[in-house]
């Protein structure tokens, strides 16, 4: 008979940066409490959002995979909750906190990711900075409070964080389901995939770090 304190062992042994624990240990339900801390609060700034909803779609093919087996018609709507109600949340937080709520933290990345927030925001206006953002780690955590301390109407931040959270959902929840379906075996290419899901997230990251920097050395507005 299993030990009962199996299960609590099992969750103490999660790596919260390893989408593959994640959903080992947590399934659907894990889904939306690690985009809802991500996109909803500080402190869930390094959890993987991207590669998590890529390997959910993954784990929903059939035989696919070695890990557990997933459904669409959970994992979907569970992301959807968790992504959307934490927008939602981290904007309400960054309403009534203010803008020293996003100084508090001493981590860097936090910091460079408001500064990047800001940049999205003056360069695109909140619509398309809304929408963006949820395709750009970090960025996507902060910006929902941002646009709570910077007081963009809650009627428009709503309709453009559903829109792009829907977006980035379905969107990548399809991609790895599209692409279980579509590869035999895929499980022996999971880590090089997820891995290359991870790059291309950070790369607006380094664009926008190079267009930053090359507008400084050039003196000019890097909006």
């Amino acid at each position: 008979m299993p030990s009962p304190a199996g299960p609590a062992v099992a969750a103490l042994a999660v790596d919260p940066l390893d989408a593959s624990s994640l959903l080992t240990a947590f399934g659907a339900l894990g889904i939306a409490v690690v985009l809802f801390a991500e996109t909803g609060l500080l402190i869930g700034f390094f959890l993987p959002g991207d590669s998590l909803l890529f390997t959910a779609g993954l784990l929903c093919v059939p035989g696919a995979t070695e890990g557990p087996q997933l459904e669409l018609y959970q994992v979907i709507p569970a992301a959807l909750a968790g992504a959307l109600a934490g927008a939602q949340v981290g904007y309400l937080i960054g309403r009534r906190g203010g803008r020293a709520l996003l100084r508090r933290s001493k981590r860097k990345s936090l910091e460079e990711g408001v500064q990047r927030a800001e940049g999205l925001l003056d360069r695109y206006g909140p619509g398309k900075a809304i929408v963006l953002a949820r395709f750009i780690p970090v960025v996507r955590t902060v910006l929902n409070p941002l646009c709570g301390v910077l007081e963009v109407p809650v009627r428009p931040f709503t309709f453009w964080q559903v829109l792009g959270g829907s977006v980035w959902v379905v969107g990548l929840v399809l991609a790895g389901y599209a692409l279980g379906s579509s590869v035999p075996n895929i499980d022996r290419y999971l880590l090089p995939i997820v891995g290359l899901v991870v790059v291309v997230s950070v790369i607006p990251i380094v664009l926008e770090v190079f267009r930053a920097r090359k507008s400084r050395r050039g003196g000019g507005d890097p909006r």
